[in-house]
């Protein structure tokens, strides 16, 4: 399943490559001026080629550090320190949903460049939004079962030795000496060498999938715009700003990817469609510089609906899979003190990426 999802994600990158300058290429103009004493396309590039590099850098630094820590035995994922971390991680992304993509959105499909019928008569972005994070719940829901039920169907006792294919084998560490079957169970179960149950390894790997896709939506959109840009006073403030975004997103990203316990290769994979999406968009966004205007109809109506999109996404994975599934968990729930730690380092995320609103 993950192989698919990874060819999904690749066709998705093809077709954002081909769509995007059919859809921005627009020459009427609308909005206000920039101000000129700040566009300066030479400078500009520079700035751009900066961001590129330390957006990559800061975004493997964030995506990668969870996935590290194994060597630091308090921040294990069992560890009461990995859960405060990842609460932390968990509302930085709740926060890029509400407080970044979801009024960006607004503002685009609100602009008094579109038409007034239908774009001003009907609230798209809510509409968009909610959409998405039901979309978003019927693609967590169907791929959890269909993945639970193609793994049930591979695991047999360890003695006789038989029933796992080759794709079933990648399930983490479940083999022959950490894989188990209880025989007072009706249906196989097994754990990993860390202990998690299968299950929720499963459901792990589901979010990270799914959370990476927002993500990377979210990332191409927010490049594309930069990269588009030849104001030098708002790329200076958007470069800094991103900076610390990405490689706060990336922890959120990074801790989803180690819980879910895939083969290096496979983190690898992830943690490099996650580092370079940005830069990539702000690559695509530089090539597209002569024929993109960011306030023309179509691009604002095509950058709003994917900013909704992702926003819908984001927030239905930050609360639902990422807080909800960890608070009402075993682990908070048998410790008030370690759910008001949770609580805390929720805000402080949310709020930390709420005040960087005000730059990007």
């Amino acid at each position: 399943m993950s192989n698919y999802n990874f060819k999904h994600i690749a066709i998705f990158f093809i077709l954002i490559s081909i769509f995007t300058p059919r859809v921005l290429s627009v020459v009427e103009d609308c909005g206000a001026e920039e101000d000129n004493s700040c566009v300066n396309k030479s400078k500009a590039l520079s700035l751009k080629i900066i961001a590129i590099v330390s957006i990559l850098i800061t975004s493997m630094i964030g995506v990668c550090l969870p996935l590290f820590t194994r060597s630091i035995p308090a921040l294990s994922p069992e560890r009461s320190l990995f859960v405060i971390v990842k609460a932390f991680a968990a509302g930085i992304i709740l926060a890029t949903g509400f407080m970044h993509v979801l009024p960006d959105s607004f503002d685009m499909l609100s602009s008094s460049c579109l038409k007034e019928n239908p774009w001003h008569k009907f609230p798209f972005t809510g509409f968009v939004a909610m959409l998405s994070a039901i979309v978003t719940m019927a693609i967590d829901s169907i791929a959890t079962s269909l993945y639970s039920k193609k793994h049930k169907a591979g695991i047999v006792n360890p003695e006789i030795g038989q029933g796992q294919d080759s794709n079933d084998q990648e399930m983490g560490a479940v083999n022959a000496g950490h894989s188990h079957v209880h025989s007072h169970h009706h249906h196989g179960s097994f754990s990993t060498k860390d202990g998690v149950d299968g299950t929720k390894l499963l459901r792990y790997r589901v979010i990270a999938m799914v959370l990476e896709l927002g993500i990377i939506v979210h990332s191409i959109v927010i490049g594309l715009s930069l990269g588009a840009s030849s104001n030098t006073c708002t790329i200076k403030g958007l470069v800094a700003a991103l900076c610390f975004h990405q490689m706060f997103e990336g922890m959120g990203l990074g801790g989803c990817i180690l819980q879910a316990e895939y083969k290096f290769l496979k983190k690898a994979i992830m943690a490099f469609f996650f580092a370079v999406t940005t830069p990539f968009g702000i690559a695509l966004g530089i090539a597209l510089s002569s024929t993109y205007e960011e306030n023309s109809p179509r691009a604002l109506i095509t950058v709003g609906l994917l900013n909704a999109s992702s926003a819908g996404l984001l927030i239905y994975m930050a609360l639902v899979d990422l807080l909800a599934a960890d608070f009402m968990g075993d682990k908070l729930q048998g410790s008030v003190k370690l759910q008001i730690k949770s609580y805390m380092a929720v805000l402080l995320g949310a709020g930390g990426m709420s005040l960087m609103a005000k730059w990007a």
